[in-house]
């Protein structure tokens, strides 16, 4: 049976980034990376980018790239690999992806790094990575 993408709240993901051997990936566009913040230690790896809008074709050679470069000790497949986006939708696409390419430990954050939008049209009220008051960083 083939492995499946586990989502997990913000506050889990931040335990599991504490293990050595974890890796987080920020699958955002760069100027959301740069502009509106991003989690303490993320690796950013964009799944879908300006200025073309489509996935990124070279996603899984440069997860595969960080993974053999020493980061993590663990057997290449069996890195934990947690993905975060805006609001979970482009990370669990990108989950996927890895998944089907034979890794055995992926993760989505439930409600990305901002959360859905709130009654006002607002991010970040309602949930997400900086809604639980994890560590974040902006350029």
């Amino acid at each position: 049976m083939m492995a499946a993408v586990i989502t997990m709240t913000p506050q889990q993901a931040y335990e599991l980034q504490q293990k050595p051997g974890s890796l987080l990936i920020d699958v955002r566009s760069h100027m959301e990376f740069l502009f509106i913040g991003h989690p303490v230690g993320a690796v950013h790896i964009p799944w879908i980018d300006e200025p073309e809008w489509e996935i990124n074709p070279h996603f899984l050679r440069d997860i595969r790239q960080l993974i053999l470069g020493g980061v993590s000790s663990l057997d290449n497949n069996d890195v934990p690999i947690i993905l975060i986006c805006r609001s979970g939708k482009r990370s669990l696409e990108a989950g996927k992806l890895l998944i089907s390419e034979g890794l055995k430990q992926v993760y989505n954050i439930a409600d990305g790094f901002e959360g859905e939008l709130d009654e006002h049209h607002h991010r970040s009220t309602r949930g997400g990575w900086r809604f639980a008051g994890l560590p974040w960083e902006q350029c």
